[in-house]
């Protein structure tokens, strides 16, 4: 099954860009062919391709489907971006096939690395997209200190993991599913004293994602992975 994106699908006719054309060409579909189509925002649109030309695929809806594999929760993970960008790269893909709403790049006292360029990274979270079959396109949300991150109101379970000796219960012992959930991932340097300080007392528990010491987009994706596996 061959799943493409588009955020502006809007009619029964769907033209593709230049460069998805060229996909479908590699793919070798031709007319007549069946393909899925997704806006990112839960609706899967089935299509029959009906002009095959290399520079302008174009196909046909003939069902749509709303709010296709609609998760009954919604996740949200504020993470210092990584000194690295591949490793923060890995991070939003990963995520993106686990499943995740909402991203936010934090920075955070110990932050290295302060600017995140967005372009690179949502092509990422498509080619995840797809990858995955998902309807649902994660929002990235631009980079935000950790003290604007703290003047936002969540609906929501919210936690904070950091690698201290201070008392920490596991998170997946106190997540609840279906709940809504909001995790804090720290830096390389892990959250300063004042942010996790901040933290409790802006109603975020401190939690533990294990016995290990975790690299920061590990730290994430083992956060993303137990909120979705508590909800199977």
């Amino acid at each position: 099954m061959h799943l493409f994106y588009a955020s502006d699908i809007d009619s029964s006719r769907f033209e593709f860009s230049r460069e998805e054309s060229r996909h479908c060409k590699v793919l070798r579909l031709n007319t007549s062919d069946t393909i899925y189509l997704t806006n990112g925002k839960g609706r899967l649109f089935h299509a029959i391709i009906n002009d095959a030309d290399q520079n302008a695929y174009k196909a046909t809806i003939v069902k749509t489907i709303n709010d296709f594999n609609k998760r009954t929760f919604k996740l949200h993970i504020a993470i210092a971006p990584t000194k690295s960008p591949d490793r923060f790269e890995w991070f939003l893909e990963k995520a993106t096939e686990i499943g995740i709403d909402e991203i936010t790049p934090l920075i955070c006292e110990h932050s290295e690395k302060t600017v995140v360029k967005t372009d690179r990274l949502e092509k990422i979270m498509v080619s995840a997209l797809k990858q995955s079959f998902s309807a649902y396109l994660p929002k990235l949300n631009a980079c935000t200190t950790f003290s604007n991150f703290m003047l936002q109101n969540f609906q929501a379970a919210k936690f904070v993991a950091y690698c201290n000796d201070s008392e920490r219960k596991l998170l997946k012992n106190e997540y609840i599913a279906p709940s809504n959930a909001v995790v804090l991932i720290g830096p390389e340097g892990d959250f300063s004293e004042a942010e996790i300080s901040a933290a409790k007392k802006s109603g975020y528990m401190p939690i533990s994602l294990g016995n290990n010491r975790l690299r920061t987009e590990t730290a994430g994706i083992v956060a993303c992975n137990i909120i979705n596996i508590a909800n199977q």
